[in-house]
């Protein structure tokens, strides 16, 4: 049993395992497959972007760090609150 077509979201949690090329390939497929909302989370930095499929095309977010609430256009009524993610995730 598998998954047909995209998911809507993607949550990625870099490692520092996580390289540029790796980040740049996984971008443009989850573009290509039309994934509509893919978020990036940076533990030591604590920060959060997010890419929006808009016609084919990701459209980043602000940049969401501490403090933030933030809320997904494809998953009605999920609010990520970004001090309980850091707190968990740890140094």
């Amino acid at each position: 049993m598998g998954c047909v077509g995209a998911p809507d979201l993607i949550i990625e949690i870099l490692s520092p395992s996580n390289n540029q090329k790796k980040l740049i390939n996984k971008y443009e497929v989850y573009e290509e497959s039309g994934v509509k909302e893919y978020w990036i989370i940076h533990p030591s930095e604590k920060t959060l972007f997010i890419y929006t499929l808009i016609e084919g095309k990701y459209i980043p977010s602000k940049l969401y760090t501490m403090g933030h609430k933030v809320s997904s256009s494809v998953l009605k009524g999920f609010v990520l609150d970004l001090e309980q993610v850091f707190e968990g995730l740890g140094e």
